[in-house]
Parts: C-alpha cells; sequence; structure tokens
C-alpha cells in the first residue's frame, strides 16, 4: 500500500478525542451482561467486540430508542479533540504514520462513494479515533467494541488498538498496513446503507441468513468495490490518493475478514459453531463477499438481500 506523495489530505473529518473516562467493561455498549444479538458468548468482550455494530444499527432502526444506557445526546466531546491529525497534510505524510494514512483512506473513500451514489451520498460526519471509552450517538463505549458505525450521528469510531489488542491477539487476525483500510471501509459501508435506506431492512437479528448478516456482508462487499477502485478514484484537483495496492494488501483484507467470520470467533472462543447465533456471516462467506465486490465492482452484485444463498 502506497501513497500519491504529491496528495492534499483533507482531515476535516477526522478527529481525535484522546482518552476517555470511565468505560470499560460493564459500561454502555462495552459492557458485560448487555443483551446483544447473538448472545453473551463473549461477554462483550471477544464477541461483543464483532457484534456491537449490528446492535446499535438495530436499535436505531427497530425502532428500540437509545437503548443503551445514555439518552443518545452528544457530548462536549465532539467538539474538541487533540492535535492527533495536525501534521497530515501529503500523501507524503501518510507514507510515513499511520494516523494520516488513515486520513488518506477516509479520503479516499469519500471520493470513491461521492462519484459512485452522486447526489444521494453526503459523507460521514467524521471518523473519530479514541482511547479508553467515548460517548456517541448510539451511547457510551469502551474499547472493547472495536470499530463500529453509529447511525445516529453517522460517525465512525475508532480505537485503534483494536488492531493489535483484539484483532491481532484474540482473534488470530493478520498484522498489515491495509487491514485497517479494509475494517474502515467495511465501517464506511454501513454509512452507505444507511444513506441508501438499507439498515431498515433488517428484521431479523440472527442466523445464518439472517437480515443482520446480509447487512454485514453487504458492508463486505461495499469494501471490495472501493478496494478495486481505490488506485483509480481522484479527488476534487484530479489527484489519486492510492498510489499502489498490492496483491498482498488485498490478501491481508480477505485474511482480515476471514478472522471475524461468526464460526471462527465461535471456534477461538471455546464453544461449538452454531450458525443460528450467527450475526456478521462465516468466514469463508466474509471472504467471497468481500471478493465479489473486489472482482464486479457493482452495487447490485453487492445486493445481499437479493441473493438466495450466502
Amino acid at each position: 500500500m502506497r501513497f500519491n506523495p504529491k496528495a492534499r489530505l483533507d482531515t476535516s473529518r477526522v478527529r481525535d478525542r484522546g482518552r476517555g473516562s470511565g468505560g470499560g467493561r460493564g459500561a454502555g455498549v462495552g459492557g458485560g451482561g448487555l443483551p446483544i444479538p447473538g448472545g453473551l458468548l463473549g461477554g462483550g468482550g471477544i464477541t461483543g467486540v464483532i457484534v456491537v455494530v449490528l446492535f446499535l444499527v438495530l436499535t436505531q432502526c427497530l425502532g428500540d430508542g437509545g437503548g443503551l444506557g445514555t439518552s443518545g445526546s452528544l457530548d462536549d466531546s465532539r467538539m474538541s479533540g487533540t492535535d492527533r491529525y495536525a501534521s497530515c497534510q501529503t500523501g507524503a505524510d501518510a507514507n510515513d504514520s499511520a494516523d494520516c494514512a488513515r486520513v488518506a483512506v477516509e479520503n479516499s473513500l469519500y471520493d470513491f462513494w461521492g462519484d459512485e451514489l452522486g447526489s444521494r451520498f453526503h459523507p460521514e460526519k467524521e471518523v473519530d479515533t479514541f482511547t479508553g471509552s467515548t460517548s456517541t450517538g448510539c451511547g457510551q463505549a469502551s474499547s472493547d467494541v472495536g470499530p463500529f458505525y453509529c447511525p445516529v450521528d453517522e460517525t465512525i469510531y475508532l480505537d485503534t488498538t483494536f488492531f493489535d489488542d483484539v484483532l491481532e491477539r484474540q482473534l488470530g487476525g493478520p498484522e498489515g498496513g491495509f487491514v485497517e483500510p479494509y475494517v474502515l471501509a467495511h465501517e464506511y459501508g454501513h454509512h452507505i446503507q444507511n444513506l441508501l435506506g438499507t439498515m431498515g431492512k433488517v428484521k431479523t437479528q440472527q442466523g445464518p441468513t439472517s437480515d443482520s448478516v446480509r447487512l454485514e456482508l453487504q458492508a463486505d462487499c461495499y469494501a471490495g468495490m472501493w478496494a478495486k477502485a481505490a488506485t483509480t478514484t481522484e479527488d476534487a484537483s484530479g489527484q489519486v490518493l492510492f498510489a499502489e495496492l498490492t496483491d498482498q494488501d488485498i490478501q491481508q483484507a480477505i485474511e482480515a475478514a476471514a478472522a471475524v467470520g461468526d464460526d471462527r470467533i465461535q471456534q477461538r472462543s471455546g464453544g461449538r459453531v452454531n450458525p443460528d447465533q450467527w450475526t456478521h456471516g462465516s468466514a469463508q462467506e466474509r471472504i467471497d463477499w468481500f471478493t465479489t465486490g473486489y472482482t464486479k465492482g457493482d452495487l447490485d452484485a453487492c445486493d445481499t438481500f437479493a441473493a438466495g444463498a450466502l
């Protein structure tokens, strides 16, 4: 993965909230004992990381109200932040810094989906990074929950320790530069689903062919669509942000998708594989739908809700 050193970066939609107070296990969406879809296999830990996005989506789209221990209002941290991204100015900075690479990936997703959706598109409110815990429009979140998209405030939240502490060490996922871009692209896919009204189709919450599984596999497919076009997508000034994506980069995305398959998580948590509790799809399904997006690059090809077999 290499960025165009001449490209300019826009940091206006990427913010760092710094370290939050409180949170941890037992608080908000990351807490043990939360009645999240899929059961309490991980007590808000290794399994909660994966199913929290679904819970956030369902509580908003199925009319359950805030449901997460808060009123759904935003806190003052949205109006302030650290200077973590202040030095991110160019693609050269993105080649030298993981933080600036994060900005470049957001910029590329913004450019791609703006072109793809046209007048139907508006950007996410922000990509917010935090450490420890943070308050969101969907409730209080700790680092346990991993990356997620909140449809209430249209923001992607990310504790960057997730990739080493959870994805790699707990879930056995890959280590590599393109793993985080895949995750961000998946979460951005949820924003696209929010814009297109797809989240309103979610009625069934568990099972191998449930609406929740279809929602997550579609977000994987959307991530594949973006990855296919990343090296040709231009910003408003005509500059491409991604100068190169290698076969190894795509393989890292595929391995990351497999690591967060429901069957893999159930196996690693010591339980038996039980498709009736799936909320995100199997490892192979996640690979297949990312690959579908990558090879076909088409919204219609990513219509998991119309697909008979997943």
